[in-house]
C-alpha cells in the first residue's frame, strides 16, 4: 500500500493549482501499476475542485471509476469531502456517457513508466 501525504506536496495550507496535483496523480498510477492500494491523506490540507479534479477525476476519465476501489480518502474536512464526491460523481457520468472503452485492468496508459 502507498500512503500519500498531500500536504507534502505544497508549503501552502491550500492547494489549488492542477499543476500541483500532476505528480501527485502519477506516484498514485505507478502504484495502481504495481497493483497497490494508495491512500490520499489529505489531513491538515484545503484543495480545490481543481485539483481534486486533476488528481482524481483525470484518473477517472483516463481509466474508469472502477479505480476508486483501489484509492483510500483519509483526513478529509467536510469540504474536502463534498469537493471529492462532487469530482468524482461529476467524471463517473462523464466516463459512463464517453463511448465504450475497457474498464481499468492495471495496466496503465504509455505515460506511465512499466
Amino acid at each position: 500500500m502507498t500512503h500519500i501525504l498531500i500536504k507534502n506536496y505544497s508549503q501552502s495550507s491550500t492547494i489549488g493549482a492542477r499543476a500541483l496535483a500532476t505528480p501527485i496523480r502519477e506516484r498514485v498510477e505507478v502504484a495502481m501499476q504495481q497493483d497497490q492500494e494508495v491512500v490520499l491523506d489529505f489531513s491538515d490540507v484545503r484543495v480545490t475542485q481543481s485539483f481534486v479534479d486533476e488528481l482524481v477525476g483525470a484518473m477517472i476519465v483516463r481509466h474508469g471509476p472502477s479505480i476508486l476501489s483501489r484509492l483510500i480518502f483519509k483526513g478529509c474536512a467536510d469540504d474536502v469531502r463534498t469537493i471529492l464526491r462532487f469530482v468524482t460523481a461529476d467524471r463517473t457520468a462523464q466516463y459512463k456517457a464517453a463511448p465504450a472503452r475497457p474498464a481499468f485492468s492495471g495496466q496503465l496508459s504509455q505515460h506511465c513508466p512499466a
